[in-house]
């Protein structure tokens, strides 16, 4: 870029002369171009450089958001021009190629693509950000469209030279053709992007799931599936793509027929990744699901979305020298994260804590963990009557399934040891009438259990496009959220995510956790004994002060941290929570 730029971004006041200087020092440093130096260091929009581009060179500014491009157009230029190029076709008309380009004042580069095409079109440039033309990449060519191109080129360049035992046509890839394919570098290639573009979403799940005509790429961010797009001939490579995963994670390649499961250790720049493989027999492939778990992660109950006065409880409950604390919710519900968040709490020299997991998510250091294997006998309950010969102060189950596990559970917890560990329940009250169908006596209950703990996940409103919700709220709702407000006169406003590129567009970024804790009174424990269904047992316990997580989750609404949406999305109102406000 030239001075001209210099002094169009000052005379339009959209950057000081001040902070000019220290980006052109930093360029001078750093070797990186100018534009690029003030978008990073956050001195000038990109949408703002793109636009005095197309000013300066009189050509039309576009975003690919405000509509969409026709499929017959994006086939014009193939995908390995323009990846390699950095270049979206927009429109096709009366022999004239319109082409979003972030820098058109790049004279070669335009030659470049005219030879490369070899069309009969006469190129137009018209001016879009780097970050928009990268998005509109992938969503009109789909995710590594270029390694699949370049894949596609060499099977075609195969075929032309047959061999003697080919048969004419398209074959099914062999095990053995699979197999080696897996270690092709185009192979390893687009496995790596797939997983470089889960990192770069955030994703927590890879979801690659085959059907009839197609192969389906969603990624899991913030709890919530994306589809991802990806090119029309991906899904032929499928086996191939499978045996390089299972070979990653050291699987059977030739297995296909049952399920298995694995992991595997990747590093993407400076960051260190677990990834956990699970693979499903389907009639169309085999499905896979890969999660991404960081291999260190600093767990701290002030990071958890609790209220300060559940805090307080959970502070309390977890320096208690023995007794079981329950945490129910779904799967996906943050329950371990809760559960490590204690542990890394308590621990410390003179605690000897040990854990029975399905699976080990994260590795605590001071704690031992134990990896739970059902085909050779390891299951919770016999790692459980091991983990008590090693004299632990504190235990944790990941998880009671079965009646032989929560009854050793609740009575190690009556002799002397601090238990964690989780159940599968909608809410609170509903993990008493769970151990009591398991067949657990009321009374060892009552004795054991110091506390439940229901939570959900709800994602955070993105801080960048943060703005006013404007839309209207159903009056029921809004009577609803009022009279459980302490101060029935303040103002409310409700926020939402206009969505932007730090969000993926979704409004939201990042989960946070809401809670109902159940502390064990007089009163509930005699209900308990009685063995009162779950709607009393809550019913009680709300009159003693006990706050629902719906009641959280409009305390979080009223701060701004989410929306009205995400709290109707996780959780319900029930009859007692009608009734008491």
């Amino acid at each position: 870029m030239t001075d001209w730029l210099e002094n169009d971004l000052v005379q339009r006041n959209l950057i000081t002369a001040e902070k000019m200087k220290e980006a052109q020092a930093e360029q001078e440093k750093s070797g990186e171009p100018l534009e690029k130096v003030l978008v990073q260091k956050g001195y000038v929009r990109e949408e703002d450089l793109a636009r005095i581009l197309a000013d300066r060179f009189k050509l039309p500014f576009i975003r690919f958001s405000k509509f969409l491009i026709a499929r017959e157009v994006i086939e014009k230029v193939t995908p390995k021009i323009a990846l390699h190029f950095k270049i979206v076709p927009v429109k096709a008309t009366n022999q004239v190629l319109t082409i979003a380009m972030a820098d058109p004042q790049n004279l070669q580069m335009m030659d470049e693509i005219r030879i490369a095409l070899r069309s009969r079109y006469r190129i137009e440039p018209v001016v879009a950000t780097q970050s928009d033309i990268l998005s509109a990449l992938k969503r009109y060519y789909g995710l590594a469209a270029e390694t699949v191109e370049g894949m596609l080129e060499k099977e075609k360049e195969k075929a032309e030279q047959p061999s003697p035992t080919e048969q004419a046509g398209d074959k099914e890839i062999e095990i053995d053709d699979a197999e080696k394919m897996a270690g092709d570098a185009s192979i390893v290639k687009l496995v790596n992007q797939v997983i470089l573009e889960a990192w770069r979403k955030r994703a927590t799940d890879i979801h690659i799931e085959p059907y009839r005509r197609k192969l389906q790429l969603r990624y899991r961010v913030d709890g919530i599936l994306y589809p991802s797009e990806v090119p029309e001939h991906i899904r032929r490579f499928l086996p191939a793509i499978i045996s390089r995963i299972k070979i990653m994670s050291n699987l059977n390649i030739v297995e296909r027929r049952l399920p298995q499961d694995g992991r595997a250790s990747i590093r993407i720049g400076k960051e260190k990744m677990d990834l956990r493989i699970s693979i499903l027999p389907t009639p169309y492939g085999e499905s896979i699901v890969i999660r991404i778990l960081p291999t260190s992660m600093l767990f701290d109950l002030k990071e958890l979305g609790l209220s300060d006065s559940n805090r307080k409880v959970l502070e309390e409950m977890i320096l208690r020298p023995y007794g079981i604390i329950f945490v129910t919710g779904p799967t996906g519900a943050g329950k371990s994260t809760t559960l490590y968040a204690s542990l890394s709490r308590i621990n410390q020299p003179e605690r000897k804590i040990i854990t029975i997991e399905d699976p080990i998510e994260y590795e605590l250091e001071g704690i031992t963990q134990i990896q739970v294997m059902p085909q050779i006998g390891l299951t919770f309950a016999q790692g459980l009557r091991s983990m008590l010969r090693h004299d632990p102060d504190v235990m944790m189950v990941g998880e009671v399934r079965d009646y032989e596990t929560a009854e050793l559970a609740v009575r190690i917890a009556l002799t002397g040891h601090l238990v964690f560990s989780t159940l599968h329940t909608n809410d609170a009250a509903s993990a008493v009438t769970r151990l009591l169908d398991m067949g657990v006596d009321p009374f060892l209950i009552v004795s054991s259990t110091e506390c439940i703990i229901a939570q959900r996940l709800v994602r955070i409103i993105c801080k960048k496009c943060k703005c006013e919700d404007k839309r209207e709220v159903p009056p029921e709702l809004l009577r609803e959220i009022k009279e459980m407000m302490p101060d029935k006169s303040r103002e409310i406003k409700f926020w939402v995510g206009a969505g932007c590129e730090e969000c993926n567009h979704s409004g939201y970024h990042g989960r946070t956790g809401i809670h109902e804790f159940f502390v064990l009174s007089s009163k509930t424990q005699k209900l308990i004994m009685a063995k009162s269904s779950a709607d009393d047992i809550k019913h009680a316990a709300m009159e003693d002060g006990m706050t629902t997580l719906r009641y959280d989750g409009w305390m979080k609404v009223l701060e701004g941290v989410t929306t009205v949406d995400e709290i109707l999305r996780v959780t319900e109102v029930t009859a007692d929570e009608e009734n008491i406000a």
